[in-house]
């Protein structure tokens, strides 16, 4: 039987300078991917949230009411895979401010603010009913299932500066010794994992596959004040973990700006504590 990472495995050794395989392959995380098909539900895009009578609907002060993007089933996930601390039961709701939908929206630009999203965690057995969106029309509901797949650092992501091979060369210049002039040194890693996995790609747990570069970095410079020369920038992007993201889909009718997505992601510490208020969602499109 394939393991959740024998493929991309497999492609790195075939690819990539032994050395650097090697160490990649150490750093791969296992994530959940969530895709449409058959099998038992774990997760939801669109359609209408079930919220406790008592929460109100969220919104984005000063531009309306945010929309409804996924629900995630905790208990139906299987979380002995992940490295991330999530609850055993209960659902996570995603909120986003989607402008493309929104009536009279005068900027439909992706929404970066940290009041354009939220996440709200419903623990298991609390009496819940279905609402929905104030004013704006929902997404087509789209049953997702589950499956364990690979995930790893790519494109100019802190650790592929930061893990060196036995010769003392960091990930990234490894893979640049080889690659030949006009190739873009990291995007290696993202070709092969797009090779193994042509999206879409929604997914909770594990590395983000950005469509640009790492969120981790993007959140970072925006609690640092976009102070990316910060001597704790490294420090600050290493405390954020991906919670979800979400990729664009024709059948649930989101789209990102130019087919781009979004990623929820949360610190460390946070998550632990449940504090899925502290979230935070990084949008990106091509």
């Amino acid at each position: 039987m394939t393991t959740w990472k024998d493929r991309l495995s497999a492609l790195a050794r075939d690819r990539l300078p032994a050395e650097a395989a090697e160490k990649w392959i150490e750093l791969f995380q296992p994530g959940i991917r969530l895709t449409a098909g058959p099998g038992p539900r774990v997760a939801r895009l669109g359609g209408n949230p079930a919220l406790p009578p008592g929460v109100d609907w969220p919104s984005w002060p000063g531009h309306g009411p945010l929309n409804f993007i996924a629900s995630v089933d905790c208990a139906a996930l299987p979380r002995e895979f992940l490295r991330i601390p999530l609850p055993a039961a209960g659902t996570l709701l995603f909120f986003y401010f989607d402008g493309e939908r929104q009536p009279g929206c005068p900027d439909p630009a992706l929404a970066e603010d940290v009041e354009g999203s939220r996440v709200i965690f419903v623990p298991a057995g609390t009496a819940v009913a279905e609402r929905t969106p104030p004013g704006i029309e929902p997404y087509p509901g789209v049953d997702l299932v589950a499956e364990v797949v690979a995930t790893a650092p790519e494109r100019e992501h802190l650790l592929l500066e930061q893990t060196r091979t036995a010769s003392g060369a960091t990930l990234a210049e490894a893979v640049r010794t080889v690659l030949g002039p006009g190739r873009s040194g990291t995007d290696v890693f993202g070709e092969l994992r797009w090779e193994v996995d042509q999206g879409p790609f929604h997914q909770v747990g594990g590395f983000a596959a950005p469509v640009q570069g790492p969120v981790e970095n993007e959140v970072a410079a925006l609690e640092l004040a976009d102070s990316w020369q910060d001597p704790g920038f490294a420090e600050e992007a290493a405390r954020w973990v991906l919670l979800a993201q979400i990729d664009s889909c024709q059948e649930a009718d989101m789209c990102w700006g130019d087919a781009g997505m979004l990623y929820w992601v949360i610190r460390a510490e946070d998550l632990a504590a449940g504090r899925f208020e502290a979230a935070r969602c990084a949008p990106q499109c091509g």
